[in-house]
């Protein structure tokens, strides 16, 4: 056999160990692919949340209390973290409120499993607008997939006043009439009524009013109920525009007032 023929052999052999190896590698990442499916991402059921004092779904809550949530995590894969996200788009601030955007992340390990249980509750600040807030729950698992589920919540006033019906005139030594109602989620403490004017000229045998009169008889520890009440005005009192504030307090020290004008005529 000459040279030339036993070259040929000889790379013949070489590519053909070649070509076998690269089949039988092929062959060995094909069952790996096969044995090692890709997992699926989390998946979030039974997302709920509410106000947390009575665990409730209605997706409401109020300031100065707490949200209750919850949802069963669906995870083929251990859980890495789990991320919370409330916020609001463009609520109008009043004096002394701010702004609400609450970011956390849950990495305990009681999460960090397959299959956990996310159950959480969040403070309400006192000094946030109410409105409309988005909810968002994140979950990623170890191997970075990642699923979201998204919702609105609303958040109230701890104390709401409505229906306010107050007289706009009264005869000085008469009395005047004011109802108005009154939810307050942590039972009412008391309403003060202050009443004043501003630089109302004080005639022979008038004496300036200015008055703060605190109910709390009939009211106290209630937690929905009507104030309803007649007000004296002294005969005394000067004639002319007072100011007029309805503060409820409730346990909790939270305060709801409401505004409001009287005049008061000589006869």
């Amino acid at each position: 056999m000459n040279t030339k023929t036993k070259l040929m052999k000889s790379n013949f052999k070489f590519l053909a160990l070649i070509a076998f190896f690269g089949i039988l590698l092929n062959s060995c990442s094909s069952d790996d692919d096969a044995s090692s499916p890709s997992l699926n991402a989390p998946e979030i059921t039974n997302f709920e949340y509410g106000e947390g004092s009575v665990h409730s779904t209605d997706q409401v809550a109020f300031k100065g209390s707490d949200i209750h949530l919850e949802a069963e995590l669906n995870a083929e894969a251990v859980v890495s973290s789990i991320t919370l996200s409330i916020h609001a788009h463009d609520l109008p601030l009043a004096d002394g409120e701010v702004e609400w955007d609450f970011f956390q992340e849950y990495s305990g390990s009681n999460y960090q499993v397959i299959n956990p249980t996310f159950h959480e509750h969040v403070d309400v600040p006192t000094n946030i607008p109410s409105g409309e807030y988005h909810i968002e729950l994140t979950v990623i698992d170890e191997l970075g997939n990642s699923t979201e589920i998204e919702g609105h919540l609303e958040i109230l006033d701890s104390i709401i006043l409505s229906g306010f019906s107050v007289d706009a005139a009264v005869a000085k030594g008469s009395d005047f009439h004011a109802e108005f109602m009154i939810n307050a989620l942590n039972g009412i403490h008391n309403i003060t009524v202050d009443i004043h004017a501003h630089g109302l000229p004080v005639g022979a045998g008038e004496v300036e009013w200015d008055s703060e009169i605190i109910f709390s008889e009939g009211y106290h520890g209630l937690t929905d109920v009507e104030f309803h009440e007649h007000i004296d005005v002294p005969a005394t009192a000067p004639a002319g525009e007072y100011h007029i504030t309805f503060t409820v307090e409730d346990e909790n020290g939270n305060t709801k007032s409401y505004e409001t004008h009287i005049d008061v005529t000589a006869s």
